[in-house]
């Protein structure tokens, strides 16, 4: 991966953008990003809600799956930290969503599988990995609150917020090919182990 440029995101995030991005790329995502944890993803597959029901435009999101520590300051708002969640406890509900929605980014950490990846691959989305345990780090790249949805049901670590970010970092490690960057290491640890025990 060495000496790859980084490439620059805009979200909106349209199909021709997503399917354009490869496993490795290192990306600076600029924008809207939508946080969504496993209460937003459940409402928005057993509620299903009218586009007109939410505040933010969810057809080309990126979806950050994230619950971020805030605190209030002379009744404002700050993001004190962000740092991504395990995306698998999103894994149940990401298919629909991504398909009902027109969802083409999401980011997390440690990947997503099986019904995920075959529908990023029809749909054009593809899936950010973001640095774990650099909350602090990457709520610096948040530059605004734009708004936040369902913030009295779900309280704000599970609420959906809209932040808008600068050169937030980040690594493609699922394509619109199907590749995962995650099966890849998963299967080259497996070979190393078997190789380890039969020495």
């Amino acid at each position: 991966m060495a000496g790859k440029k980084i490439i620059r995101v805009e979200t909106p995030l349209t199909e021709d953008a997503a399917r354009a991005l490869r496993v490795g790329d290192s990306v600076l995502i600029n924008g809207i990003v939508l946080t969504a944890r496993d209460k937003v993803h459940k409402h928005l597959v057993n509620k299903r809600p009218n586009p007109g029901d939410i505040p933010f435009e969810l057809a080309g999101a990126v979806l950050y799956h994230a619950g971020p520590l805030m605190k209030e300051e002379d009744g404002k708002l700050e993001v004190v930290a962000a740092g991504p969640t395990t995306s698998q406890r999103m894994q149940m509900y990401e298919p629909f969503v991504i398909r009902h929605y027109g969802i083409r980014g999401i980011i997390g950490k440690g990947g997503m599988t099986g019904d995920v990846i075959q529908a990023m691959q029809e749909a054009g989305a593809v899936y950010f990995h973001a640095i774990g345990g650099a909350g602090a780090l990457l709520a610096g790249k948040i530059k605004k609150i734009e708004g936040v949805w369902m913030l009295e049901e779900f309280g704000r670590a599970e609420a959906m917020w809209a932040f808008r970010v600068e050169d937030f970092p980040a690594v493609v490690t699922i394509d619109t090919t199907g590749a995962s960057l995650h099966d890849q290491v998963e299967k080259l640890s497996q070979k190393r182990l078997e190789g380890l025990l039969s020495t």
